[in-house]
């Protein structure tokens, strides 16, 4: 029997979403734009309420398949693509 397991845990740094408007607004701007608009920006995000993006949960996937199965396949490795189709019945 071989079992495999896909793990993918996607997370992000705490970040506010008033960051996030201040760093993209900064990009867009020139140096002497953004000396006069940012000032401003920051008071009025100043007034919002902080809201932190959250980060995702884990997710797992196992198969458990026999080994001559899995031997047919092509005994894929780490890195390879296996297509799998999930459905409700």
């Amino acid at each position: 029997m071989i079992q495999l397991t896909l793990i993918e845990n996607v997370s992000t740094e705490p970040i506010s979403q008033k960051q996030m408007i201040i760093e993209n607004v900064a990009k867009k701007l020139d140096s002497e734009t953004k000396e006069q608009v940012m000032p401003l920006l920051e008071a009025i995000l100043q007034a919002q309420p902080t809201v932190n993006i959250k980060s995702y949960q884990q997710t797992q996937i196992t198969m458990a398949m026999p080994k001559s199965r899995y031997d047919s396949m092509g005994r894929p490795q780490v890195g390879e693509i296996i297509s799998v189709n999930l459905k409700k019945n």
